[in-house]
């Protein structure tokens, strides 16, 4: 049974935020990149489209996250979260998220990305020529780096794919140098 048979059952074959059931498909929850049933949602077109798309939030849509939010599922949640905390200017968002109750590992993972902060408390992480730097991106190392920890050295060059920032450090990322996980400053890279 591939992933999507397994969240139309777990599911009842309706949208896990809003109970449509037509256009189903399945929403990996950043920043996880195991994906699978944990880390996935069933999900409208309708749905994904603002989930994606901040801009034309339809508030009203979104009233259904009063049913969603008490959901047993962690990406169901972490979802809610995200967006009821990127709603909270309506008003009525801000009663939901007060009583919405994640476990800490769940409420970091909401928080992973960013929704409920102001831009001024956002950390941005820039490469070398102040381009953002966001996680999945691609970027190549523009010194020789020595990894710690190993007797290697990553070359002028080097890309590295599928990046992770530090949500807690503007200038680290993570990301794989040949087989090994490392942390890279970012004055040292350029997005590819």
């Amino acid at each position: 049974m591939d992933v999507a048979e397994q969240l139309r059952d777990r599911s009842g074959g309706i949208c896990e935020l809003c109970a449509a059931s037509t256009d189903l498909e399945v929403y990996e929850v950043p920043p996880k990149s195991t994906g699978g049933v944990d880390g996935s949602v069933l999900i409208c077109e309708t749905c994904r489209s603002q989930i994606e798309d901040t801009e034309p939030m339809d508030a009203n849509h979104w009233r259904c996250l009063n049913d969603s939010m008490w959901s047993e599922h962690d990406a169901v949640k972490a979802v809610v979260w995200r967006l009821l905390s990127r709603l909270k200017g309506e008003g009525w968002p801000k009663d939901l998220l007060d009583m919405m109750y994640l476990d800490d590992g769940t409420l970091e993972w909401a928080k992973a990305t960013g929704e409920g902060l102001l831009e001024s408390e956002k950390i941005i992480h820039r490469d070398v020529n102040g381009v953002i730097l966001q996680n999945g991106d691609s970027v190549v190392l523009i010194k020789d780096l020595k990894i710690k920890g190993s007797s290697q050295v990553a070359k002028q060059g080097t890309a590295v794919r599928r990046i992770s920032v530090d949500r807690e450090n503007a200038e680290y990322i993570e990301g794989k140098v040949g087989p090994t996980q490392t942390v890279i400053i970012t004055k040292y890279v350029k997005k590819i």
